[in-house]
């Protein structure tokens, strides 16, 4: 079964309430056996034009399912109120290459 990948590209608006979100959204990852691959470090483009995220978060879950549980959670969900009008987000759940033969 191929892992699950949530990449986000977000803007921040207010960093206040941002603060709480990062408690409760790193929380509900770990409970739902995601881990942190990539969470806002520097960035590059390396081919083509466009604008650079503002930041950019990778979370690997072990499967997709896993990944979509993590988002539809009651855990996920109370930090996504904290989120509103806070910052803008693009959320992309990508399923990973299943490597076994």
């Amino acid at each position: 079964m191929p892992k699950g990948y949530v990449i986000t590209d977000v803007t921040i608006h207010d960093a206040e309430p941002m603060v709480r979100y990062r408690e409760l959204s790193t929380a509900a990852v770990a409970q739902y056996g995601g881990r942190f691959l990539v969470r806002g470090g520097s960035c590059e483009i390396l081919e083509g034009d466009g604008s650079l995220p503002e930041r950019l978060i990778v979370v690997e879950f072990d499967t997709v399912e896993q990944a979509k549980c993590f988002y539809h959670s009651p855990e996920y969900k109370a930090a996504r109120k904290f989120r509103e009008g806070a910052a803008d987000m693009k959320m992309l759940l990508v399923s990973g290459v299943n490597n076994q033969v």
